[in-house]
Formats: structure tokens, sequence, C-alpha cells
């Protein structure tokens, strides 16, 4: 079932991406092909799905509601968000709204589905952070940046190697627990930072809200 994703501000959510080889060409990557982005497979019965996005836009922030299975976008140069949301993503960044979060030694969702998951850990809230809004001087040695809120538990779940390049890039596998701000928890589980293509900041999301036991 496919839900449909509106914008806080005007955006395509199926767009084409120009290349760029040289020293930073891991920065720009080759288009990628046309997709369905959003809630793109959900499981009432488990309360489980399958969310992807495009992460690539370094000025934007996505926003997901996992109530209402949305998806917004806004500048990552104003202050501005969606009147509701639960998570963000700012191309590997994350930030909750007003939330925490957990790691887990869980690999999969679907350990989640059929555990009785344990929410007495420590949940870590966002902190005070700068996110790259601008990369398109890199070169020169220009990078913009914009004051925001990271979660530093949830930004675990890649891990970006920038001692050679190019970069090499990791995923944690682990499953996140997030608590949002009215004590509800959902679990999250990074499982790709490409597309089909092979281009970098398209990102698939698997997730259960409401954990059951929450």
């Amino acid at each position: 079932m496919i839900k449909r994703v509106s914008f806080c501000i005007t955006a395509i959510l199926v767009s084409l991406f120009s290349g760029c080889n040289g020293i930073f060409s891991w920065i720009y990557d080759p288009a990628p092909q046309q997709t369905i982005f959003g809630f793109v497979e959900t499981n009432p019965i488990t309360h489980s799905g399958t969310i992807y996005i495009d992460a690539t836009d370094y000025a934007k922030w996505t926003y997901i509601n996992l109530a209402k299975m949305t998806i917004d976008t806004c500048d990552a140069n104003m202050n501005v968000e969606p009147a509701e949301w639960d998570f963000a993503i700012h191309r590997y960044d994350v930030k909750t709204n007003n939330g925490a979060a957990m790691e887990t030694d869980y690999t999969s969702i679907n350990q989640i589905i059929e555990s009785n998951l344990n929410l007495s850990g420590t949940f870590t809230p966002d902190t005070f952070s700068k996110v790259m809004v601008d990369v398109s001087d890199m070169m020169n040695g220009n990078i913009k940046y914009a004051d925001s809120y990271i979660n530093p538990i949830l930004n675990r779940w890649l891990n970006v190697n920038t001692e050679q390049m190019p970069p090499i890039y990791t995923l944690s596998n682990k499953v996140y627990i997030l608590q949002l701000a009215n004590g509800q928890h959902a679990a999250l589980h990074f499982t790709n930072y490409m597309s089909s293509t092979n281009v970098k900041g398209f990102i698939t999301i698997r997730y259960v809200f409401p954990i059951f036991n929450s």
C-alpha cells in the first residue's frame, strides 16, 4: 500500500541528478532510475513496513510521521519543520522530534516482531550539532553548514570513513528503538544507503510502529 507524500516546500520526488567526475565523484553520483518513494510497503498485522526516501539533497531535511505514514521535506537552511513528525533524515544525519533513541543487539525487524522486547534500556536524546547544507564548492575547500540537532545513537546506523577516497561506507546493521515524545516506541532498521543503481543518499528503512509492548 502506497501512502501519499506531502511537502513543506515544492519538491519533485522523482528527479534526475547529473553526474560529476573527479576527486569528489563520491558526492556527485550518476542519475538514478525513477522509482517510488514513501511508505512503499506496510503490514497492518505486524505494524511493520518499509520506508524509502531520497536524501540526496544536502539542503533538505526529510521528516517522517509514522502514525500518519506521511513524509515532508523542508529546507535545512531555514528554521521550519512540519507540524507533526517523529524523526527526520538529512543525508545520513538523523534527528528526533523531542524524542530519544537506544541501540539494540537485534539485526532484523523480524526479530523485533517475534520477541518480547525489553524497553528498559537507556534512551539518548538529540544533541546540538551542525550539518552540511551546501557541498557544491567542496573542491575549493568551501562547505556551508547549518545549525541543527542530531541523535548520536541513531547516527550510528552508517559509518562513513573519509580517511581515504572514495570513503568507505559501513552499515551498523543494528535495530534502533525510537522513543517518541508521547511515550510510544518504534523500531528502525536502516538497511541501505543506496538506490538500486548504487546511487548514494537513497535510504531504505524497515520499521515497526507501534511496538506492541510499548
